[in-house]
């Protein structure tokens, strides 16, 4: 065990090192040479002691100043962000317009990925507010209090609405910020839900949270057929034969026409002149 000391003026290496700024700097500097160096403790107490040993390389700080970790005292992953505003705003005002509508054949947001059950959207393309998903998540929420789940959001409101006063002559501009929004399409999967719940106490809680949102929903299951518009694939429905030509009818027939329309009036005898 080899022991190295570096102190307020030490006279061995003549460097002051600040407890709290000059020790991340020596942190940041042993960690690029990790390697080399086996390190397992740091203590700072009017003195920093770097104690070397085979096995372990983390760094105790000692005294009043928190425990470090070798790696980096801060953490490098993304914060939660928030499902119902954007991050940054909007570089400029977003046009009403609508939500978006597959006429590729995509059935991409229509199965459920993350959880065992979801809500999907099943009337038509709705754009919901950013007030009505929060009541719909705290509905959620609540009906589940006490019991163990994860609940998944697959959109987010990131569509401004801008509102202009009651009685207020045309021009002048959009308007005012009013609230954020989300152009939710038809057949879309908005919550999903993954636990060791009962699944009636999940269509329950489904259920009550459709109710709190606008449009007509339906639960889903994990492995349920993928909706290709309105259109729900399986029961001899295939995507070929969806994203396929439509099916060529056969000429009309006159004689077959003639049959199936009925007579209204007696075939004429002859004409009177």
């Amino acid at each position: 065990m080899s022991r190295i000391t570096f102190g307020r003026g030490c006279a061995e290496h003549g460097s002051i090192i600040h407890p709290f700024t000059d020790t991340f700097r020596l942190l940041r500097l042993l960690r690029r040479n990790a390697a080399a160096t086996d390190i397992d403790e740091l203590r700072l107490d009017h003195t920093i002691e770097i104690v070397s040993k085979d096995s372990l390389q983390v760094y105790r700080l000692h005294s009043s100043v928190p425990s470090l970790s070798l790696s980096r005292s801060f953490s490098t992953s993304h914060k939660t962000l928030d499902w119902l505003a954007p991050k940054a705003g909007e570089s400029k005002r977003s046009r009403k317009g609508r939500p978006r509508v597959p006429t590729g054949g995509s059935v991409r947001g229509t199965t459920v990925v993350w959880g065992d059950y979801g809500l999907r959207m099943c009337d038509h393309d709705r754009r919901v507010s950013a007030a009505q998903l929060r009541n719909g998540e705290d509905t959620i929420r609540r009906r589940l209090r006490g019991m163990r789940y994860r609940l998944y959001m697959r959109i987010n409101a990131g569509i401004g609405v801008y509102t202009s006063g009651n009685e207020t002559r045309m021009g002048k501009g959009k308007g005012s910020f009013d609230h954020w929004a989300s152009r939710v399409a038809v057949s879309k999967i908005i919550f999903e839900l993954k636990g060791d719940i009962h699944e009636q106490v999940v269509r329950d809680a489904f259920r009550l949270a459709g109710n709190k949102m606008p449009g007509v929903y339906e639960f889903v299951k994990k492995g349920d057929p993928p909706v290709m518009g309105i259109t729900k694939l399986g029961n001899g429905m295939t995507d070929a034969e969806l994203r396929g030509p439509r099916k060529s009818l056969p000429a009309p027939s006159l004689p077959q026409t003639a049959a199936r329309i009925s007579s209204t009036t007696p075939p004429s005898q002859g004409l009177n002149v």
